[in-house]
C-alpha cells in the first residue's frame, strides 16, 4: 500500500465512523476481529506510558438489561428539562443500542496505574483521562475498519456502573460502548439527521496564533441554529 493509498483509506475511515444506535444486528463478533480491535485500543499512546485503561467485556444479557433500565431513567431525567421543539426533537432520538448490539465494552480509567510518579501528568491531572480517550478512539476506528459499529452510551451515573460491574471506587468507568455487526453505517450522524445540532465548518474552529473572542460568539450562534427541515427527513423507526 502506498502512502497516498494509506492516507486516503485513513481519512475515509475517519469520515465513515459513526455513533451507532439502531443499526446493530446482534450477530456474533468474530473473536479474532474483536482481539484486533482491542489490541488497537491498547496500542494507543498514554501519558508516562501508564496505560491506565481496562476493557470490561459485558455479554451477559441480564447485566445489560439492568444497565439499560438505568439509562432509561437518566434519559427521562434529561427529557424533563426540555420543552417545545427541543423536547419534540429529543423524543425521536434513540440514545442507545445496549440490547441490540452483540456485547458491550466498558472502558475504565485507573489513575493509580503507573503511580506515584506518572511522567507528564504533574501539571495536567487529566492527562491520564485523555489517554483513555485516545484508546477509545483507536478502538472505534479499528471497529469501523472491521465493519463493526460502536455506540457510546453516556446517560449513566458512574457509581451505578461501578456497582454493576464490581469496579473499585477509585477507578472511573469512562465509556460504556455497544459493539457489534451492523446493517450499515449512516451517511449523516444521528444528531445531525435529527436536527439536534449542525456540524460546525472547519474554518469556524481553526484560529491563527490566539483564540479570538469572536469565535465564542460564532459558536453560540451556531448552537442556536437548528433546521426543522432536517428533522422532517427522519423515519420514526429510530425512536426509543
Amino acid at each position: 500500500m502506498t502512502a497516498d493509498t494509506l492516507a486516503a483509506a485513513f481519512y475515509e475511515l475517519c469520515t465513515r465512523r459513526r455513533d451507532v444506535r439502531a443499526e446493530f444486528t446482534g450477530e456474533p463478533v468474530d473473536d479474532a476481529a474483536l482481539h484486533r480491535v482491542l489490541a488497537a485500543a491498547h496500542a494507543a499512546p498514554s501519558v508516562g506510558l501508564s496505560q491506565p485503561w481496562d476493557f470490561v467485556l459485558v455479554r451477559d444479557r441480564a447485566v445489560r438489561e439492568r444497565f439499560r433500565e438505568h439509562v432509561r431513567v437518566e434519559r427521562d431525567t434529561f427529557a424533563r428539562d426540555l420543552s417545545g421543539e427541543r423536547a419534540a426533537t429529543f423524543s425521536r432520538i434513540k440514545i442507545e443500542g445496549i440490547l441490540e448490539s452483540t456485547l458491550s465494552v466498558v472502558v475504565t480509567y485507573d489513575p493509580d496505574r503507573g503511580s506515584p510518579a506518572v511522567l507528564g501528568r504533574h501539571a495536567i491531572a487529566d492527562a491520564g483521562l485523555y489517554s483513555v480517550c485516545l484508546a477509545i478512539q483507536n478502538l472505534w476506528l479499528a471497529a469501523t475498519a472491521e465493519g463493526l459499529g460502536v455506540g457510546w452510551v453516556s446517560f449513566y451515573r458512574e457509581d451505578v456502573v461501578r456497582e454493576l460491574l464490581g469496579i473499585p471506587a477509585h477507578v472511573r468507568p469512562v465509556a460504556w460502548l455497544c459493539l457489534g455487526p451492523v446493517t450499515h453505517l449512516q451517511h449523516t450522524p444521528d444528531l445531525e439527521r435529527h436536527g439536534w445540532r449542525e456540524r460546525l465548518p472547519l474554518e469556524a474552529v481553526v484560529h491563527e496564533e490566539r483564540y479570538p473572542a469572536a469565535a465564542a460568539r460564532r459558536t453560540a450562534s451556531a448552537e442556536r441554529s437548528t433546521s426543522s427541515s432536517v428533522v422532517d427527513q427522519f423515519d420514526t423507526d429510530t425512536r426509543t
